[in-house]
This record gives structure tokens, sequence and C-alpha cells, in this order.
């Protein structure tokens, strides 16, 4: 017998994925995971600036492939993200390979083309529990830099809402293993509506706490967008992977392993992380993309 709660239940979740259009049809579906690594070898400058309107033309070119709605920015936007809403745009302000300032430009724009107003938008890393559009946000825009660290292996999408809980050293334990349960907390649970990995120049090998040294770093000029962090960071995972060999001739593995974006997956159930379970879509050029 059917009953009255059950008969809700099972009508909000309908709701829910009829809402979310084809991105909860992929879900209830068990479709692969999508994920578009879009280059361009303009973006940069000779000085490593990123130019606004490139990564704008990249974002609508992404966000296009990865919904599958043609060239038609406007419609792929508006599945994402509504005008009415208020938008935390969860950055990632680490002093040595922070999100960019024209990366974070270019998403308030796309946002713009939407109808969000700038007043109900916020970009922020390390105050977003005191900020008050994300305390009050209906949806979340994830950005940031990829790169090694020293105690998750790697810096990831899936890490970067370590800064949604009050003491962020409690997840530190066996290489921040379970950083994706931060995802399953109210304040954030099925609030992310599009994570960008900016792979612009990441950094792909390092030892020590806070290391960085500008020799690992390289220009791939790129960024991963997805709807899923766990499929987004584990194709950045791989590039990484890649270039790793590239550079040393041979194998070298990440110290500590990052492990957390696959238990992200296993263990929370954020997304996808083995290669055949993701759909991986290219934009830009094909020589170097390494994956």
């Amino acid at each position: 017998m059917t009953t009255r709660r059950r008969f809700i239940k099972t009508t909000a979740a309908a709701a829910g994925l009829a809402a979310l259009g084809p991105l909860g049809a992929r879900a209830a579906s068990k479709e692969k995971s999508r994920v578009v690594v879009i280059r361009n070898d303009k973006v940069l400058d000779d000085a490593g600036n990123a130019d606004k309107m490139i990564l704008v033309q990249m974002l609508h070119d992404a966000v296009c492939k990865l919904l599958e709605v043609g060239d038609n920015p406007a419609a792929a936007w508006k599945r994402l993200f509504k005008a009415r809403w208020k938008v935390g745009i969860k950055s990632n302000e680490w002093e040595k390979l922070p999100t960019p300032r024209a990366v974070e430009d270019a998403l308030v724009y796309c946002l713009g083309q939407v109808g969000v107003d700038k007043s109900r938008i916020s970009v922020a890393d390390r105050s977003v529990l005191r900020d008050p559009i994300f305390r009050q946000a209906d949806a979340l825009l994830n950005v940031r830099p990829m790169r090694t660290h020293a105690w998750a292996g790697v810096g990831s999408l899936i890490k970067n809402y370590i800064m949604f809980v009050p003491r962020p050293y409690e997840y530190h334990d066996d290489a921040c293993a379970d950083l994706g349960s931060i995802w399953n907390l109210p304040k954030v649970k099925g609030k992310t509506r599009l994570n960008v990995l900016v792979m612009l120049t990441p950094l792909f090998h390092g030892s020590g706490w806070h290391h960085f040294d500008p020799n690992y770093t390289w220009r791939y000029k790129g960024l991963i967008v997805s709807t899923d962090p766990v499929a987004a960071d584990a194709t950045g995972l791989r590039i990484l992977e890649a270039k790793r060999r590239q550079h040393f001739g041979k194998h070298v593995a990440m110290k500590p392993e990052p492990k957390h974006i696959r238990l992200a997956g296993e263990r929370h159930g954020l997304g996808e992380y083995a290669a055949e379970r993701i759909e991986v879509l290219h934009i830009g050029p094909n020589k170097g993309r390494l994956i």
C-alpha cells in the first residue's frame, strides 16, 4: 500500500530531478559523469595574467557542451542558476596560487547574464561562515586552482569546502580522507550547481607544508568544468599525474596519496572517480592536453 508519506516523498524526489533537468536525469539513469576540459592558448598573456573575456567565452563554451544546449550560453546558465537566487562563489585565496581575480570576475559576469544582480553574489573563501550571502545562499559555485598539497595530496574542488566547517583541522587526519563528508552538511548539501577547477598554471609537484615552486607549474591554460566535483577532481588529478610522468620520466607517486577524491565518491556519494565512469569532452588544442 502506498502511504501518504511515501507518496509525498516519491513526488518530491521526482520533482527535484525534474527541476535539475539533464543533471538529475543523468544521475538517475546512471550515465557517466560528464566533464569538459577546455583550453585556450590566448587566455594568458606573456606575464601570466588571465584575460577575463576569454575566460567568459571559455566558460560559455564549456557549460554549453556540458549541458548539450548547442551555442546558447544563456540557456545553459539558466539551467544552472536563477536570477532571484543568492549565489556564493566559493573561491580560494591561498596567496601563492589563488583563484585568479579574472576567473572570479568572469564567473560574476556569467551569472549577470542570467540576471543575478551583483548584490546577490559573493566571492569568498575563509570568510564563508560569516558572509551574509553564503549564509543565505540558494546556490553555490565552486572554483579553485589545482595543486599538490602536503596534507591532502592535492588541493581540489572537494577540499575547497573545508572552510565551511568552524575547525578545518579536524579534517586533516588520514590525508584528509573524509573531506567529502563536509559536502553533506546542511549548509552546503545539494547547493553546488557548478564546479570549475582552474588549470591555467597548475602546481604538479612539491613537498613540505605550504610548498610552492614556480618551476613545478606549467601553462596548461585550461579549465575543467562539471556538475560532478569528484569527476572534475579525478580528471584534474590524472592530468597532474601525466605531467609528473612527463617531467620525471617515470611514475612518481604523490605523497600523501590524494585519496579524499576517490573516497568522496565511494564513501560519501558525491560523484564518479573511475575513469571509465567519466565522459571527458575536450574543447581547444589537442597538443599538450595530457588526457
